[in-house]
């Protein structure tokens, strides 16, 4: 019912907004998932595409042929800057990547100089709650409006593809964002989303939102064969990743020094091991991943001991645990500037300025560094700490915790590539993959700040953005 009511609601904002932008040009040819037809083009005939203020978003139509001067291109594979290089992109797709006396410009191409910048590939960020912000709203629908604008600001801030782990709520609005933008209804970032989440009775997981006839924060299952319907009915429903909770996250404490040991962090564990291990083996028979939020103990243990994809957070991450996941590929998303950052003067005032989340974090982060663990870039935004669109900061905690800056955007391109599972289609800037790119002013491999000043971004060939013009 609260579906069928959503999608009357878009349709009336879809046929309001046809109306009321009768020049408007928009090319959305039918698709679902992260493909050659999912960028919207849209164009207000006015030649008034390239730099729209945020609300308006119109984009820059399309050329049959697309050529980008890069004066420095990543080359996200092997890490390293390329001069003087050539992107020629037809439609959606990449066509040609090369030194300029190799690729030549074809007659008629429509230029796009980025000679005097760094171009890279679109960011990937794969942690983000797009209905995070948007909870004193008392109503779905206006949540899910704002919960695409979300989506349209990570956008704007060169994270053309983003893996968003549960809509806090919000039945399976999620999926319909997904969905819109899949279809070309309006532009966004290409996603991967996880719908409601698992999670016990008992818990944070099972307290009702703000709104009663609204469902829980995350679908409530007990039990090996509760969990495994729970599974079955999120993916129904169009979940891409199984979100569960291995702990629950606002019962952690510090525990004080004793025993000739330092300040601790201890939570508790919301699924046993049994349950854990059939949320896997079911999400894996159905051809779909798991992420685990935990922070460290039991819940974290037991999430990786059952083979998760990514563990999510991961606070408290020790060295066997680290072992474990490096040996089994298991993917880790810190999120360092969301709870570490944003928790601090609470963590402070709790421990009389001893220990935070934010210590514990950057011993766990650096550890799994040096370790050589599969990271991916993973904000956590826009809860309340980065807002959407404005997490960049997260590369330079990267850095700050041991990455070379080279790294950190590895993070957030190929590796978070591989995670998806899209690693043919985006991540890297070559020949027959998305042409979903972003470019900066400086050079991020001596300044890893410039990746907060994102200037242009071009998503399946669209731009999206060009400051640059």
């Amino acid at each position: 019912m609260i579906r069928l009511r959503f999608l009357i609601l878009l349709f009336a904002v879809l046929g309001t907004a046809t109306r009321s932008w009768s020049q408007l040009e928009v090319n959305h040819p039918p698709y679902y998932g992260a493909g050659p037809d999912s960028s919207i083009i849209v164009n207000d005939g006015n030649g008034n595409g390239n730099k729209p203020p945020m609300g308006q978003w119109f984009g820059e139509s399309k050329a049959g042929l697309i050529a980008i001067r890069a004066g420095r291109l990543f080359d996200a594979k092997s890490g390293q800057l390329l001069t003087k290089q050539v992107v020629l992109i037809q439609g959606e797709q990449i066509t040609e990547v090369g030194p300029e006396d190799r690729v030549k410009i074809p007659s008629g191409a429509q230029v796009i100089d980025l000679s005097q910048s760094t171009v890279l590939p679109g960011l990937i960020d794969c942690h983000t709650h797009v209905f995070a912000a948007v909870t004193t709203v008392n109503s779905i629908y206006a949540r899910t409006l704002m919960a695409l604008r979300s989506a349209q600001s990570n956008l704007w801030g060169g994270f053309t593809t983003l893996r968003d782990m549960s809509n806090h709520g919000n039945d399976t609005a999620d999926m319909d964002v997904r969905n819109a933008i899949d279809r070309g209804y309006f532009p966004g970032p290409r996603m991967q989303v996880a719908g409601l989440g698992v999670g016990p009775s008992g818990f944070l997981t099972s307290w009702p939102s703000d709104m009663p006839h609204m469902p829980t924060t995350f679908m409530v299952a007990d039990g090996p064969w509760e969990v495994r319907a729970a599974v079955r009915v999120q993916i129904h429903y169009g979940a891409d990743w199984i979100k569960i909770q291995g702990d629950n996250f606002e019962t952690y404490r510090f525990s004080p020094p004793s025993e000739g040991k330092g300040w601790g962090l201890k939570t508790y564990p919301t699924y046993t091991l049994e349950e854990v291990q059939a949320i896997v083996d079911e999400a894996h028979r159905l051809g779909h991943k798991v992420a685990c939020h935990a922070f460290i103990g039991d819940g974290l243990r037991n999430c990786v001991r059952a083979g998760v994809d990514s563990i999510e957070h991961g606070v408290g991450l020790d060295e066997a645990n680290a072992q474990y996941m490096l040996e089994h590929g298991i993917y880790y998303s810190p999120t360092i500037g969301d709870y570490a950052v944003e928790k601090l003067p609470f963590n402070m005032r709790a421990t009389e300025g001893h220990w935070s989340l934010m210590a514990e974090q950057e011993k766990a982060a650096r550890m799994a560094i040096s370790k050589g663990l599969k990271i991916v870039f993973a904000s956590g935004a826009p809860s309340t700490g980065p807002g959407a669109g404005t997490q960049a900061p997260e590369f330079g905690w990267l850095v700050k915790y041991g990455m070379t800056p080279a790294q950190a955007i590895q993070a957030a391109t190929t590796v978070a590539a591989e995670m998806l599972g899209w690693q043919d289609r985006i991540g890297s800037i070559e020949k027959g993959k998305y042409a979903d790119i972003v470019a900066v002013s400086g050079d991020p491999l001596k300044d890893i700040t410039e990746m907060e000043r994102v200037k242009f971004v071009m998503k399946g060939g669209a731009v999206v953005r060009n400051d640059f013009k």
